[in-house]
């Protein structure tokens, strides 16, 4: 019998042995931690097993070949490995599992330090340069191209005629919206609608979106939301990348970018470029029907090694774009240069440049202190017609954080400094003073503090509340509160609730493009206070596996009750009149997005958001409640990516589009054959209209691809010319005094086709 056990001993290890064995493990790509008890199968042979607590698995083949091994995990798009076990061969796989819904994903923006999105008491949205690159095309993309796929974001066009465009959020105008660039706001006022478009994907790393106001932890423009945009990070950058592009419409766009390292310290050097340069009028309405402009961005940033290992980086950025449109005569062989101001010849010239200086350090020693800093300085010399509008601004802010864990308890501590000059060649910046009109420059000199404490009772329940005070010089204190909670009821399902206040100082002349277009006449009528805004929100996210495949979705619900609000009023075909509201304005709304990755190389994502922005205002005469829609803000919107990868061919097909339903536009009259306007205004609300485009990528190796694609793919323009007034009889064409640039709504830039190619050097 002994015999007999040691035999069967033997023949069962040398069994064993003989065998073909599959090991590995599984980890997530963004955090490098091992995934415990994920799904490890071969389809082929009906073979599966999981993983351990330390995502380390061993699988035993019958016989040797060719195998497809997949993993999978809920929350992560399936990864699938081919591999080939020889006889007896023990093959070692390492799985790299990338998340679908960015669950792990770091963010800072929330709470002012780094923590994971699934453990965020503020709903933060994040979109990495991966995603960017679906946001087609890649190459000519800036940051409100960007935010265009974003579930209740879109840009807005201020200008017809020169096309200038802000990120409305919500349904509130661009100037509504921070724009921070690591964490430093430096993008308020005069930048807010002519600076936004110099922020190439060159250096971007990922960006993140707070919907709803934000102005406890960065004060004024904080009211819509946070866009947060995270810079690259030298030392992870390619020694040199080149991402060139060309269209039909006779446009060109680039991106060039290298590394350099000097002991400790790395830091990446990068040049961004566009140049479109065509004259089209389509609508016939002797305009061009998109702007042309040279726009040059130069952008550095360093990361400098230090002893103690903490951070210090400093970055620069210097933005300079020549934009112009007007009528072909304008236009054409750059006349402009030589017919800017003219009285005669209608056109639009701007020139903008643009300086920045950002970082952050944190400081050598026990407490944890940091420091971030900016400078932006913003000069504009433009044309609009033949009147001139030069304007410059200054920005200075420095922001102090001392952070404290005690306990349950992450209190957060801070002092802020901005400092604001802003002068133009309007009366914004006009005194009458002794009997004598003189220049006064506005000087804003803003000192603010915030405390924040993040509470965590338990693993599933977290409040986060905080407080912000500011002083105004011309307002006094100005506070601005704010409540979270987040409640896990899975390690799936969350949810978060949000109650926070926002306050904005308004500069008309530098936020409102209606100011220095056009021929309306401009009147404020009062003393313009500060907006005030009260936010409640709510978000539900869930994470789920569905046919091999896994996703997530959100669904958020917000309302937003203004007082003080200032609204345009353009009732009168002459004139703007500005004022706060007497009444109150709501944004209110609910919105929702998903994507889902099947096990196969398809992934999708799509988002919808419906709205109602409105203002509510009592009629002093019958003391009755009206209510009036605000212009530019979609009833509904939707957007959807899709992308399908050939794995042996190593091509990509992708596809974008977007949805736009009806929103309210101004009130403006077309002209009869004798100049004089009618009597009833065009339509006062747009129809929808939808945005397709496509690209295929083909990746050659890791050095080299090619991409080329289709915008506008159903060659979509609005149907009415943004203008109006331009067929004046009784004036020169723009110069009617009912010449209007105001109702743009929708593209005039129709089919495009475009091809690139990327080629970098690790």
């Amino acid at each position: 019998m002994k015999i007999l056990i040691s035999l069967l001993t033997v023949i069962l290890s040398f069994t064993f042995v003989q065998a073909q064995v599959v090991t590995g493990v599984i980890r997530d790509a963004g955090t490098r931690d091992n995934l415990s008890f994920a799904t490890i199968e071969i389809r082929d042979l009906d073979l599966g097993v999981e993983s351990d607590m330390d995502g380390a698995f061993s699988m035993q083949l019958p016989a040797p070949g060719e195998y497809k091994v997949r993993a999978s995990y809920v929350g992560f798009n399936p990864a699938i490995e081919t591999v080939s076990v020889g006889q007896h061969d023990t093959v070692h796989i390492e799985f790299e599992m990338r998340s679908t819904i960015s669950m792990d994903e770091v963010v800072v923006t929330g709470t002012m330090k780094q923590v994971h999105v699934s453990k965020s008491p503020v709903k933060v949205d994040v979109y990495d340069a991966k995603q960017l690159e679906t946001f087609l095309p890649a190459a000519s993309s800036n940051l409100v191209d960007n935010m265009k796929m974003v579930s209740g974001v879109q840009e807005v066009v201020a200008c017809g005629v020169c096309y200038t465009n802000s990120i409305s959020i919500n349904g509130l105008e661009g100037t509504y919206t921070a724009v921070l660039m690591d964490g430093t706001p430096m993008y308020g006022n005069l930048a807010s609608v002519y600076g936004l478009n110099g922020i190439p994907n060159l250096i971007i790393d990922r960006f993140e979106v707070i919907k709803g106001p934000s102005s406890t932890l960065y004060g004024s423009e904080a009211v819509a939301g946070i866009i947060n945009i995270i810079t690259k990070d030298p030392s992870e950058q390619p020694v040199l990348a080149v991402d060139l592009m060309g269209t039909s419409h006779m446009e060109s766009f680039g991106n060039i970018s290298s590394k350099i390292q000097l002991g400790k310290t790395t830091g990446m050097l990068g040049l961004n470029y566009a140049y479109i340069n065509d004259f089209d009028d389509v609508n016939h309405d002797s305009f061009g029907d998109g702007i042309n402009l040279d726009r040059y961005s130069l952008f550095s940033k360093w990361n400098f090694g230090r002893k103690s290992g903490k951070p210090f980086t400093l970055a620069a950025k210097y933005y300079y774009e020549d934009r112009r449109n007007g009528v072909e005569e304008f236009v054409r062989d750059r006349a402009y240069r030589k017919l800017r101001g003219s009285d005669s010849i209608y056109g639009e010239s701007i020139y903008t440049h643009r300086f920045e200086v950002f970082g952050s350090y944190v400081f050598n020693s026990e407490e944890d202190l940091k420091l971030d800093y900016s400078f932006s300085t913003h000069d504009q010399d433009s044309y609009y017609g033949s009147d001139f509008y030069k304007a410059g601004q200054n920005i200075a802010y420095a922001s102090l954080q001392w952070r404290k864990p005690i306990g349950s308890h992450d209190l957060l501590l801070g002092g802020t400094l901005r400092y604001n000059n802003y002068d133009d060649n309007t009366v914004a910046t006009e005194t009458l003073r002794e009997g004598d009109l003189i220049n006064d420059p506005v000087k804003q000199f803003i000192p603010g503090v915030f405390v924040q404490d993040e509470w965590s009772v338990g693993e599933d329940l977290t409040f986060l509340g905080g407080m912000r005070l500011d002083h105004y010089g011309d307002h006094g204190f100005v506070s601005a509160p704010r409540l979270n909670v987040k409640y896990d009821f899975s390690d799936w399902t969350s949810v978060r609730a949000n109650f926070g206040t926002g306050f904005r100082i308004v500069n008309l002349f530098t936020e409102d493009h209606a100011f220095v277009t056009g021929q309306r006449k401009v009147e404020i009528i009062e003393d313009l206070k500060p907006e005030q805004s009260i936010n409640y929100s709510m978000n539900v996210h869930h994470v789920y596996a569905l046919f091999d495949g896994s996703g997530s979705f959100d669904v958020d619900a917000y309302y937003t009750h203004f007082k003080n609000k200032i609204f345009p009023d353009y009732s009168d075909p002459a004139k703007i009149i500005y004022s706060n509201s007497s009444g109150y304005a709501v944004s209110k709304g609910i919105s929702f997005s998903g994507n889902y990755s099947f096990y196969f190389p398809l992934a999708f994502s799509v988002n919808g958001n419906i709205q109602q922005v409105v203002e509510y205002e009592k009629d002093p005469t019958t003391d009755e409640e009206n209510k009036r829609y605000v212009e530019y803000a979609p009833k509904w919107t939707g957007a959807a990516t899709a992308n399908y990868t050939f794995r042996r061919s190593k091509i990509t097909l992708g596809y974008t589009g977007q949805i736009t339903g009806p929103m309210r536009l101004p009130e403006v009259f077309d002209l009869n054959n004798e100049g004089v306007p009618l009597a009833t205004p065009r339509p006062l609300w747009s129809n929808p209209f939808a945005l397709h485009n496509i690209q295929v990528t083909k990746q050659f190796n890791k050095a080299w691809s090619v991409y080329l694609g289709i915008q506008n793919l159903a060659n979509y323009i609005q149907r009415t010319s943004p203008l109006v007034g331009y067929n004046d009889p009784n004036a020169a064409i723009g110069f009617s005094p009912f010449f209007d640039t105001s109702y743009a709504y929708a593209p005039n830039h129709g089919r495009e086709f475009y091809i690139g190619f990327k080629w970098s050097v690790e």
